[in-house]
């Protein structure tokens, strides 16, 4: 194993958690995984690259979207455990059901209310069908 992957603390499964955000807004984005392939991938192609826990293989942000995110810059946090990847997001959508970013549902009133909107429908994204 190369030396900067020997400094980071995979998980169980090989994995470690990337946080997304967005280097205009510096908004979170997203929270997804990447193994060792995923990570050497990313920083290759200049573009993310996770590992889909759900589907079991890699997964080029984008693919099926074209809504893909160019990589500015990688951190490792302090205990070598967790991913910062500062993106600039192609097309301003990173979540699959069509808004800007993942984290559109508040804790309010002792419920998850959706505070930020639609941007693009998943049938207008996704062509093979909403998964």
């Amino acid at each position: 194993m190369s030396d900067w992957l020997s400094q980071i603390q995979w998980n169980e499964q090989g994995l470690i958690p990337v946080i997304a955000q967005d280097v205009n807004t510096n908004q979170v984005l997203m929270l997804a995984w990447m193994n060792q392939l995923s990570l050497s991938m990313t920083i290759d192609k200049g573009e993310a690259i996770y590992w889909s826990r759900s589907r079991h293989r890699l997964w080029h942000k984008g693919e099926e979207s074209g809504h893909f995110q160019k990589v500015k810059e990688i951190r490792l946090d302090c205990d070598g455990d967790t991913l910062l990847i500062i993106v600039e997001q192609v097309g301003g959508v990173a979540c699959h059901t069509g808004r800007a970013h993942c984290f559109y549902k508040k804790w309010q009133n002792q419920s998850w209310v959706e505070v930020d909107a639609v941007i693009k429908t998943p049938a207008s994204i996704y062509h093979k069908g909403f998964e």
